[in-house]
């Protein structure tokens, strides 16, 4: 059974989208976890900034490239369908509605007052937060406009461009980070949150690759990105703001229901707030591969439905579910196997370390349902399913996990305040609610017959 299904078109196409995507975002991905090494290795005050200012940029990003995301599965129809020249209007208005998104991102992040009084953080972390903050909003306009490039590149089915791209960008991080971190050729020293900076400089020169290549490769030629000048036109973003919208809003629940999880643990101490930071950042990367198995699959999908082929929709949605569970329990053990290691190489700080460990286990089990919801809720995006997902998570992040993780850890209405830990055992429960939700969802939608959506 395993050799006739790893001869299957279908996984074969699934594994030539989803290993370059892969390896894209897991060096996004190692560009915070090298930030989260050095700043460890500063102080615990950097290491509790830098993670906090990084919580809430995440929060700001993810939610506005959210709504950028609606261009993939656009994308995917019109190339399924065979509209090969429609392509490059449709990431012309979305590079508007990106540079719109991008002076919106400067603002709310120069701007962090409200989180900041709610985390009630000392002095010196809050200034350490500032800092970060400051330096990382100037990348996010040139982020942004990279997940647009990211965005056409998915959708057609050539991911390659993307992980070249962000593998460049990675091997400028270290010495852009001891540059701003410690003061070298002249810069002023900025400690934990020269990070941010050495992000700010790195996000402007890869957007800056990536374009430049996009418009000398003549194979893009065909889909006409850079075949005429258009303003922004309503008609064309307003069908990508109702699809994005909804994911946007999704990847909002999502985030923030991490953020004040962050904020939350912020008021137990700097160890508390640092040994979050290890699993919370473990987490993400370990989500990079489900969420890569995810994107490969909405783009199958939607190719699929673009040719109008329900039936192949259906069988790439359940086989990239197959192969992301498959995946995830392998990540899951070996996560619980080395937890004390793991910790080890975070942080040389005892008490930090003594407090990762036990969060780090936790992180085995909320990779698991991870791992689902995350396949689940990008097949559906394939299918331009995305609005009853967003009603999903905000029930089950903010009412199960959220609310669920400040009884669990900082009452004792469920017994002995648990502190970080029950935070993370609710946001586990919180995933396994969603996941079962957006998986349910998507076996119902897919047995629907293709509708044609003018796209």
């Amino acid at each position: 059974m395993h050799n006739t299904l790893s001869r299957h078109p279908l996984v074969r196409d699934l594994f030539r989208l989803a290993w370059p995507v892969l390896v894209a975002q897991v060096a996004v991905m190692a560009n915070a976890v090298i930030d989260t090494l050095m700043a460890g290795h500063i102080s615990a005050e950097d290491l509790a900034g830098v993670g906090i200012g990084a919580a809430i940029y995440v929060t700001v990003f993810v939610t506005l490239m959210g709504v950028l995301l609606a261009l993939t599965p656009t994308v995917a129809h019109l190339h399924g369908a065979g509209r090969y020249a429609e392509i490059g209007e449709e990431v012309r208005q979305s590079g508007w509605l990106a540079l719109a998104l991008g002076f919106l991102a400067v603002v709310l992040l120069k701007n962090p007052e409200p989180l900041l009084a709610f985390s009630q953080l000392t002095p010196t972390v809050e200034a350490k937060v500032r800092l970060y903050l400051d330096a990382i909003a100037w990348s996010l306009p040139a982020t942004l406009a990279f997940r647009v490039f990211y965005g056409f590149m998915a959708g057609i089915g050539r991911p390659r461009a993307v992980m070249a791209i962000n593998l460049v960008g990675l091997c400028f991080k270290v010495p852009l980070n001891l540059v701003f971190i410690h003061g070298y050729l002249g810069v002023p020293a900025m400690g934990g949150p020269g990070c941010a900076a050495a992000t700010a400089v790195i996000s402007w020169f890869t957007v800056s690759i990536a374009w430049g290549w996009c418009m000398r490769r003549t194979d893009c030629e065909g889909y006409g990105v850079f075949a005429r000048w258009s303003w922004p036109k309503a008609a064309r973003i307003g069908p990508l703001l109702r699809l994005g919208l909804p994911i946007g809003a999704t990847q909002f629940v999502d985030v923030t229901a991490f953020t004040f999880m962050a904020l939350f643990i912020a008021r137990l101490g700097p160890a508390a707030s640092a040994s979050h930071q290890i699993a919370s950042n473990l987490a993400v990367l370990a989500f990079m591969l489900p969420l890569a198995l995810g994107n490969a699959t909405a783009v199958l999908c939607g190719q699929s439905l673009g040719a109008r082929d329900a039936l192949r929709a259906r069988r790439a949605g359940k086989i990239g579910l197959l192969f992301g569970m498959g995946l995830a329990s392998l990540v899951s053990g070996l996560l619980w196997l080395a937890a004390p290691t793991i910790a080890a190489l975070y942080t040389p700080d005892p008490a930090v370390r003594r407090a990762a460990v036990p969060l780090i286990v936790l992180v085995a089990a909320y990779h698991w349902v991870d791992a689902l919801q995350a396949v689940a809720v990008n097949i559906l995006r394939g299918y331009k399913k995305t609005f009853w997902p967003m009603l999903i998570y905000a029930v089950s992040l903010w009412g199960v996990g959220l609310a669920g993780g400040v009884v669990l850890g900082l009452t004792d209405w469920l017994g002995p305040p648990r502190g970080a830990a029950g935070f993370w055992l609710a946001a586990t429960a919180s995933l396994a609610v969603a996941g079962a939700a957006v998986g349910a969802y998507f076996l119902r939608v897919s047995r629907l017959p293709v509708k044609n959506d003018g796209v």
